[in-house]
């Protein structure tokens, strides 16, 4: 062969020289230096030298002994708390941060996932919330919006799986006829139970306008980018967009119609822009219908003054207040210092300073001829200094606005009749607002949450146990939290945990509003909302005022019984 006669040639599966050269020169590289006297004979050679250090890995990556066989997995995570339950420390360390922006893993169920699986995108465990130490038999109600619940528990969740046509049929007319479901403490055989299913078929159901099957309709705040290269042919057609506009008003005024007459507890507003939630007269402890509104601009609440419509910025009033009460001396104190300047100013027959400056300003262009081509500073210009402090409040938790009893009527008209309310230009163009409602209204669509469990592997006390978690996709609403809550109380007998991921313009619904009645009776609002579609205790949950403020939960666990939780 021609190849055979060039120098040095060797077909690699018979003499690779370059290859035993490297090898030769690697063994020699990792041979220890010779410390021993020269006089002795040679060292033998060490088959292999020791591991370098990575120095990009963590600090607490030691290198180990050669004879200590570990796993790779146990070095890179701290070890389970004594006495720790499956559902406890050592999965929370395997979970992903919560963020809202996550994209959703595939929809596809399995009935056995490695915890690889659920761990691939992970590169640093985190830490366990911090919860109250005092437990409680119920947490409190919390207004926001969620994305996705991760529940996990010790018992799986098989019951959850696989629901029969007759299960989901009947959860569809349990919901549509607000029928009541009270389960047992705890449910012996939860997958044979017919019950706890239909239940849970139930809790997850919730109403939608306008349903396009194409589109995400939530969250509305920043899904240009979801949205965008989805077929909108309103986006053109302003008389398809005046069409959709009608449908949407008319499904609008429904809504607030039975909230008034408190056969829908409550409902939400999501525009593109900001988010609006009615609540019906009896919850959040008041007495009046009430709205909030976040977030908002300068421009929206100028709008809604000339309107006639009346609110309030309740955490902008507590913010004044605490600072009044916090400086309040340094207040006086300064009132009193600047009385005394402007005293003896007066006496002694000086003239306010801003008029001088004015007239000298003033005199020295009409000499330059150039009076006419400088423009004084307008009314706008003067009210719009005067208000920065509320420009700079824009689009923040702290420009939520709250509208009260008769208010919220005009509030209806007003967005009903504001061009602002959608978008003109964008992949949001021309589409109307979403109305989200626990109940049926005119044009609503019925749509459920999407729900699938997952088994893994979790390592516990030097073994391998089994974790099992439920996954809750979509709008998930105060009452869908609440009723899948007191249905795993039964099913998972008292002992779970659970991760929320909350849509963060809505956290600040939470805020205590600042008419609300503490001892507001509990029986009359009952009474008064006896076919609102709620269950009891959901209704009772709801019916406290606010105290997560600003927050939401994030982190909520039950064990025997008994809540704690972390916002």
């Amino acid at each position: 062969m021609a190849a055979s006669a060039v120098p040095g040639y060797s077909p690699g599966f018979k003499k690779p020289p370059a290859l035993l050269r490297l090898k030769r020169k690697r063994l020699r590289r990792s041979e220890p230096a010779a410390t021993a006297d020269p006089s002795c004979g040679a060292a033998p050679r060490a088959p292999s030298a020791p591991a370098r250090r990575n120095p990009f890995s963590s600090l607490d990556n030691a290198p180990r002994a050669a004879g200590a066989h570990q796993p790779r997995e146990r070095a890179r995570r701290p070890p389970p708390p004594a006495g720790g339950s499956p559902s406890a420390a050592p999965f929370w360390q395997l979970l992903e941060p919560v963020c809202e922006d996550k994209p959703a893993r595939s929809a596809e169920p399995s009935e056995r996932t490695d915890l690889l699986a659920l761990t691939d995108d992970l590169r640093l465990p985190v830490a366990v919330p911090e919860v109250p130490s005092s437990p409680r038999h119920e947490f409190p109600a919390d207004w926001s919006i969620k994305t996705r619940l991760l529940f996990m528990s010790s018992q799986p969740f098989t019951w959850a799986e696989h629901l029969k046509a007759q299960e989901e049929a009947q959860g569809f007319a349990q919901h549509c006829r607000a029928t009541e479901t009270n389960l047992p403490q705890s449910v012996q055989e939860p997958k044979l139970s017919t019950e706890l299913r239909c239940a849970f078929q139930q809790s997850l159901v919730y109403w939608l306008h306008p349903s396009l099957p194409w589109l995400q309709l939530f969250p509305r705040i920043g899904a240009d980018r979801k949205i965008a290269g989805k077929a909108s042919p309103w986006s053109q057609d302003e008389a398809l967009q005046q069409v959709l506009m009608s449908d949407w008003s008319v499904s609008f005024t429904s809504l607030y119609n039975l909230l008034k007459a408190k056969l829908c507890p409550y409902f939400y507003v999501c525009t593109y822009q900001f988010t609006v939630l009615f609540r019906a007269a009896g919850l959040v402890g008041s007495d009046v219908i009430t709205a909030v509104i976040s977030p908002t601009t300068r421009g929206l609440r100028e709008a809604m003054r000339n309107e006639g419509i009346d609110f309030s910025l309740p955490l902008v009033e507590e913010s004044r207040n605490r600072n009044q009460k916090n400086s309040e001396v340094n207040l006086e104190t300064q009132v009193a210092n600047s009385l005394e300047v402007g005293n003896n100013s007066v006496e002694g027959g000086e003239e306010p300073a801003p008029s001088d400056d004015d007239d000298e300003s003033f005199s020295w262009l009409e000499e330059m001829g150039v009076q006419d081509k400088v423009k004084k500073p307008d009314a706008i210009s003067i009210k719009l200094r005067k208000e920065k402090h509320e420009v700079q409040m824009d689009h923040k938790p702290e420009s939520l606005a709250l509208v009260k009893g008769t208010n919220t009527f005009t509030l209806l008209n007003f967005l009903i009749n504001c061009k602002s309310l959608v978008a003109v230009a964008g992949p949001q163009a021309g589409l109307p607002p979403t109305l989200l409602s626990p109940v049926a209204f005119r044009g609503g669509t019925m749509h459920t949450l999407k729900a699938r469990s997952i088994n893994a592997k979790a390592r516990v006390h030097l073994a391998y146990e089994d974790v099992f978690s439920l996954e809750i996709v979509g709008p998930v609403m105060p009452h869908s939290l609440h009723s899948l809550t007191m249905l795993l109380r039964s099913a998972q007998r008292g002992a779970f945990s659970a991760v929320l991921y909350t849509h963060e313009p809505t956290a600040v619904f939470n805020t205590k509003l600042d008419n609300a009645s503490p001892a507001l009776n509990t029986e009359a609002i009952c009474k008064d909302l006896p076919t609102c579609g709620l269950h009891p205790k959901t209704l009772d949950q709801l019916s406290q005022c606010p105290t997560l403020g600003k927050s939401s939960i994030r982190f909520l666990e039950m064990k025997d019984y008994a809540y704690t939780w972390k916002s």
